[in-house]
């Protein structure tokens, strides 16, 4: 197995990414999945404007055409050359995880795959295929951490040779992660607004980015988990008035559905209740909050948590490629997750 943890990416693109054919890129952080699968791309030489040398295929391309995988790598380019064949969506289909084994056992010579997936639990069949082949190079893609975030801001601050005082910097860490992708466009937003301004300091971070501590979320996170649709309109609106960006609060919720998720898997492995848990993992929560997240944690399953952490998510992304769209996404998003909890809350 050759598993490139987070630390070794950049390692690897420099000296080790050639030797490969096949990768799969997974994770739940969609935005760093994403961004990674296009560096290894970049590194093919292969042009990835022309439509006959890089094949773009959604999973649901191979799933409704089993052979289209193997048809693909293949096959030879029109002009001649190597192709890249870069599959997004993928989870565990039996026709992706069936092809990938056949070219595992046998990498193309003149032909390079990329796999983007989704957040891939230990001993799911994908990871089943791909981990004991010394052929593809697996890179786990997750959420990054307070070094990783501050080595983001550096990388886009070195950029355009910008400053920023310690206390503007702890703040807009404060107000990233959860996406590659969504926290770089961020910062990227905040350096435009202050282009010509000799240093960024916490007013230009409130002001573009907004104060994540200006108003809680946890109003609206609560109002999602005890599926109240008109507390949650309430909590939503009275954040809007505010003027605090609502990615903010869709961080939040993912965040929380996250932390339920590893709670739900502890409960599952262990065998112990939601009360058992919360004393181990659930230490840090108010103990007001405490009620709701302990039926939580009963009335979801470990993997319909992780699926509503990967939907938030995914609108956390669409809201910073569609910002003039991000309440009305945010409020569907999290409308949806409400009255899903409602439904399990009356089932329980």
């Amino acid at each position: 197995m050759t598993e490139v943890k987070s630390h070794e990416f950049e390692g690897f693109l420099q000296k080790s990414v050639r030797f490969y054919r096949i990768f799969v890129v997974y994770g739940p952080d969609r935005g760093l999945v994403a961004e990674r699968a296009a560096q290894i791309a970049a590194t093919t030489g292969i042009d990835l404007s022309d439509s006959f040398a890089l094949i773009r295929l959604d999973v649901g391309d191979i799933t409704s055409d089993p052979g289209r995988l193997m048809d693909e790598v293949n096959s030879f380019g029109l002009f001649g050359g190597d192709k890249l064949v870069w599959i997004r969506g993928a989870a565990n289909e039996k026709a992706l995880v069936d092809g990938l084994q056949f070219i595992a056992e046998k990498p193309p010579e003149n032909c390079t795959v990329i796999v983007e997936a989704g957040d891939l639990k230990k001993g799911s069949a994908l990871r089943k295929v791909a981990e004991p082949s010394r052929a593809v190079a697996i890179i786990p893609c997750y959420q990054d951490d307070a070094k990783a975030l501050n080595a983001l801001i550096d990388t886009e601050l070195s950029a355009v040779g910008q400053r920023i005082t310690p206390a503007a910097r702890e703040l807009l860490a404060e107000s990233l992660g959860g996406d590659r992708i969504a926290s770089r466009n961020e910062v990227r937003k905040l350096l435009l607004y202050c282009l010509h301004e000799p240093m960024i300091d916490e007013q230009h971070v409130t002001d573009i980015i907004g104060d994540a501590s200006a108003i809680s979320t946890d109003e609206v996170v609560d109002a999602v988990l005890n599926g109240e649709p008109d507390a949650f309109l309430h909590a939503i609106q009275k954040i809007v008035t505010s003027k605090t960006p609502v990615f903010l609060v869709l961080q939040s919720c993912m965040r929380q559905f996250q932390q339920l998720e590893l709670m739900r898997i502890e409960m599952e492995e262990r065998q112990q209740q939601a009360g058992q848990v919360m004393q181990t993992l659930g230490r840090g929560i108010h103990f007001r909050r405490k009620p709701i997240i302990e039926r939580a944690l009963r009335n979801w399953s470990s993997k319909d948590l992780g699926r509503e952490a990967s939907r938030i998510q995914s609108t956390i992304l669409q809201t910073r490629q569609k910002a003039a769209l991000e309440d009305n996404l945010a409020l569907q998003t999290l409308l949806s997750t409400t009255l899903q909890s409602a439904r399990r809350n009356r089932r329980a």
